[in-house]
């Protein structure tokens, strides 16, 4: 294999190369490559960041029930909290029966 300083870039042939791609292993310009954690040119840095939406949509599409699910218990259970809050805030003398023998209703 020949020295990266005898490369020319894939893109621009009559440009002298500065770095290789590790991914796909061609010799490329100083305009054609990214720094992304490493040297990569366009074509590979658009596969990577490709890949890395993709893991991220799965991740998400297999976490979001759980969440969904989650979400569903805790408001749940806070409406619950809340009912009792008001059973709670009703007087004594309702639960005890006194209000029904007082006839405010229409009895006695």
């Amino acid at each position: 294999m020949a020295a990266l300083t005898d490369q020319h870039c894939y893109n621009h042939p009559f440009r002298e190369a500065v770095a290789r791609c590790p991914e796909c292993s061609r010799f490329f310009c100083r305009e054609c490559v990214t720094e992304h954690q490493r040297m990569l040119c366009a074509q590979c840095l658009e596969r990577v960041r490709n890949r890395s939406t993709s893991q991220t949509r799965v991740w998400l599409n297999n976490m979001l029930p759980a969440f969904q699910g989650l979400f569903g218990f805790v408001l749940l259970w806070y409406l619950f909290y809340l009912l009792g809050l008001t059973l709670l805030a009703i007087p004594h003398t309702f639960h005890e029966g006194t209000i029904w023998q007082s006839g405010w209703w229409g009895g006695q």
